[in-house]
């Protein structure tokens, strides 16, 4: 899973999570024939997976899509292959954390406020769901059963020996939420994940069963490989996205209804993704197909498309010869309304829209969720207590593949720089542990302490201890001891030492050998800045030039900038203006932007018809103290009606700050910035917020502006700006 909106613990890291999110920009999906999956010989990498799963699924269900429920039944047959005798078996019933708010988990509170203020007839009951069992039966008997805490509990009537299976029949009905959840649907599109009640895993070592409702933070995915036959009664203009091999049958006593079947062996859960307005791409290559289901809702759709297909198969490729063969023979994605959040499931992802200037080839995010079928779908664990596991390895798998096709930025140089000195809990947390300090944790520290491992024995060792970590756990659950177990038989005593201290040592940091030197930090974080302001920049194709965000990515770029101060300022005003060229200063620094300062109007007057001619200026200061501004008075007039912006009566509101930015009266090619105040001084209540909002107006992740006005008190009054996609993504939760 990735989650775009990540909270960080140092300015430099902030960057680093923001570049993150711009990778992760939202994705969109559409068409309504029932396409079916080729035929295509089962690819099963192991001798285990000939073998039926100790959890095999019948599965029939019917889609209410007026009512959004669904009504089911299911047959599950249990296998035990524990040394117990079990009196019961366990499911979770995950569709019941959305039962109430309190339960339902909070990642996606965002998108739901969102969808409330566009849906104000929506009741707050409408936002909620849950699943009643009708009926349970073991081995076509009737059986007493208790759905609590989202764990339904079978008794059984007689004890199930180690090796025995039993059948168990369940019927159930689900109503699915409104918005967005795992388990929702909004707009046309269904969201189907954890809608049957699913077998628990049962823990030997503690003789109980795991019967943890799903986190409300984060993710609670722990399931043991099964087999999967699933029948799902849909609207004939459905078109059904789940894993397997999917085939499609009309319904003749229901004229306008098919039933859309999968049959998905050893696989570690089963999701579906309807809607009518789906349209599919699909390409076969060596055996494998990739499909994406998406809506056809902008020019050039396909085209991106396409690429992402392309981009999956490469993923897919690096990690069959790194790690293991993906054993399936078809991989899926869905796009879905989500933002902000991508979800991973066994042989299918969820993405959110694909933006018209995605870069599918550099879509980090993309990569990081294809990892996880085989940290998650292919090897298990348990993602409530060992998140490492999965998300760890899948954020080292997607550096390590950007790595390897020579992306510096999303390489390991991204794992050298980040600083997570300041995190005190340890990688092998627990999800409650962690708290709201999941990504710097299991993601950021964690693929540190592998990245670790990795430059401690190098990469042929590292890649052979991987593929028989591989060969080991596939369609299996690991576990923290069984990764450092298989680090010292296949790495040695020495290095299981190291990694099981970078696991549990609370302040854990990356050894100092394995960082970035002071040098290649500051290129690494110019060019990163360099990436993230054109990538922001671009979300809009027809964005204004005078854009005050423009200034810096036109430094980034390599254009001079210079920074012109009052020359006449005196008093309070001198102490100001250098302040705020202190902050500003330091914001430059951190970005490897090197800006000229002039202070003097000996040096203006010298610089103007040539070096200033040819620079983007930021001026600070009045207009009436400020000699640049005073020279170039006439042309900023000018320009600053394009922006629609009267100069002459913005500087003379009494009392009034701001900014605004037009093109250079000399050179049309470059900017003008102007930071200004009406008066002798800024007041105090508008200098407490005057820098901030200088480096906020500058910044990629708030909207795009043109100018902004403030009163004595330091409150905006009037603005010009054009809204930031992005910037929703950055707002404090």
């Amino acid at each position: 899973m990735y989650r775009t909106t990540l909270k960080t613990v140092s300015q430099k890291a902030l960057a680093y999570s923001l570049a993150l999110t711009l990778a992760a920009c939202p994705t969109i999906a559409g068409s309504s024939h029932v396409l079916a999956a080729p035929s295509v010989p089962t690819l099963l990498s192991t001798e285990s997976a000939q073998v039926q799963a100790p959890v095999q699924y019948r599965i029939d269900a019917r889609l209410d899509e007026k009512k959004m429920r669904i009504t089911g039944s299911e047959s599950v047959t249990y296998r035990n292959l524990s040394k117990d005798t079990l009196q019961e078996i366990v499911f979770h019933t995950f569709a019941d954390a959305n039962r109430s708010t309190a339960t339902q988990t909070s990642m996606f509170e965002r998108n739901n406020e969102e969808i409330r203020k566009e849906n104000p007839q929506k009741k707050a009951e409408d936002f909620l769901g849950g699943i009643d069992i009708r009926s349970a039966a073991v081995n076509g008997q009737s059986a007493e059963f208790a759905n609590s805490n989202q764990a339904l509990t079978v008794q059984l009537k007689q004890g199930l020996k180690p090796g025995e299976s039993v059948t168990v029949q369940i019927s159930f009905d689900v109503k699915i939420p409104y918005g967005m959840q795992r388990l929702s649907y909004y707009k046309d599109i269904v969201n189907g994940a954890h809608w049957f009640p699913a077998a628990s895993v049962y823990d030997e070592s503690k003789h109980q069963w795991d019967k943890t409702p799903y986190s409300k933070t984060f993710e609670t995915d722990y399931y043991d490989i099964s087999d999967f036959e699933v029948h799902l009664n849909v609207p004939e203009s459905y078109q059904i996205l789940m894993p397997g091999t999917i085939t499609s049958q009309e319904v003749p006593e229901e004229p306008g209804r098919k039933i859309v079947s999968s049959t998905a062996d050893h696989t570690r859960e089963l999701v579906f993704f309807a809607s009518p307005n789906y349209k599919v791409e699909s390409v076969t290559r060596d055996g494998l197909t990739v499909e994406y289901y998406y809506f056809d809702n902008m020019p050039d759709k396909k085209k991106l498309v396409d690429e992402y297909i392309d981009a999956a198969f490469e993923a897919i490729r690096f990690f069959n010869d790194k790690y293991g063969k993906y054993p399936y023979p078809e991989f899926r994605i869905a796009e879905s309304y989500v933002e902000g959040v991508a979800v991973e499931f066994s042989r299918v992802i969820q993405m959110g829209q694909i933006a018209e200037n995605s870069d599918p080839a550099h879509n980090d995010v993309f990569v990081h969720e294809i990892a996880h079928q085989w940290f998650h779908g292919l090897i298990g664990n348990n993602s409530e207590k060992e998140s490492f596991l999965d998300e760890g390895f899948a954020d080292f798998s997607k550096v390590y593949f950007a790595e390897k096709r020579g992306d510096v930025l999303g390489g390991f140089q991204s794992i050298q720089i980040d600083d997570l000195s300041s995190i005190d809990k340890p990688i092998a947390s627990t999800n409650a542990d962690a708290g709201d300090e999941e990504n710097p944790v299991f993601y950021g520290k964690g693929r540190q302490a592998i990245y670790q491992l990795y430059r401690m024995v190098g990469e042929e060792k590292f890649d052979a201890f991987m593929r028989e970590y591989f060969k080991r756990y596939e369609y299996k659950n690991a576990t923290i001891d069984g990764l450092l177990q298989t680090i010292q038989d296949t790495l040695g005593t020495e290095a299981r030492k190291e990694m099981d201290s970078a696991l549990h040592d609370p302040n854990f940091t990356l050894k100092p050998e394995y960082r970035l030197s002071e040098a290649e930090e500051a290129a690494y974080w110019h060019e990163q800045f360099k990436s993230i302001y054109h990538s922001s920049l671009t979300q809009i194709s027809d964005l204004e030039e005078e854009t005050m965000s423009r200034i810096v990515d036109k430094a980034l770029q390599g254009e001079p900038l210079t920074i012109v101060l009052s020359d006449q300022a005196d008093g309070a005003a001198h102490k100001q203006e250098q302040s705020i060229l202190e902050q500003l200063q330091g914001s430059l620094q951190l970005m490897g932007i090197h800006a000229d300062v002039i202070t003097e109007r000996q040096v203006l007057k010298k610089q103007m018809e040539k070096e200033l001619a040819a620079s983007n200026i930021i001026a600070i200061g009045s207009a009436g103290s400020n000699g640049l501004i005073q020279a170039l008075k006439p042309g900023i007039m000018i320009n600053a009606k394009s922006i629609g912006l009267n100069w002459t009566s913005l500087m003379g509101q009494k009392a009034a700050s701001g900014a605004y930015i037009v093109k250079h009266p000399y050179n049309q090619n470059r900017l003008l910035l102007h930071f200004f105040w009406n008066g002798k001084a800024l007041s105090e209540p508008a200098m407490k917020v005057f820098p901030a909002q200088m480096l906020n107006a500058l910044s990629f992740s708030t909207d795009y502006y043109q100018y902004y006005l403030m009163n004595a008190s330091g409150k905006i009054t009037s603005d010009r700006k054009t809204a930031n996609p992005l910037a929703k993504f950055f707002a404090q939760e």
